[in-house]
């Protein structure tokens, strides 16, 4: 890989987390992760889904630059990985996604989360 390709972010995952709670507000959030580069990105905040799709996802095409490109988020969600969530695995996702990249870590939270479901 040459340094250009090193710099470029390229998510190769994207996670579309909704969080469930006793009262009626609901919560979304997208994740972008690159494996590779150890890169993440989220963006949140939304309560409806429609909402959601309308939001243009901007997204940095280098590491450390200011220029960016921006995706619909429908056609993210085409291929987002779709977790319905509590608000404990939720807390869990976010701590998650702010702690030193781990891949072992992501791995057993994937695996709890699809036991569960």
């Amino acid at each position: 890989m040459n340094r250009r390709q090193r710099n470029k972010i390229v998510p190769n995952i994207w996670i579309i987390a909704a969080k469930r709670s006793d009262t009626a507000h609901n919560y979304l959030a997208l994740y972008a992760i690159d494996w590779k580069r150890g890169a993440r990105l989220s963006w949140e905040g939304w309560t409806r889904y429609e909402d959601f799709l309308q939001f243009r996802v901007p997204l940095k095409r280098k590491v450390a630059g200011r220029a960016n490109s921006s995706q619909p988020a429908a056609k993210i969600a085409k291929k987002a990985l779709f977790l319905h969530l509590n608000e404990a695995q939720y807390k869990e996702l976010e701590q998650l996604f702010y702690q030193p990249f781990s891949r072992k870590k992501w791995k057993v939270f994937f695996r709890s989360i699809s036991r569960l479901h």
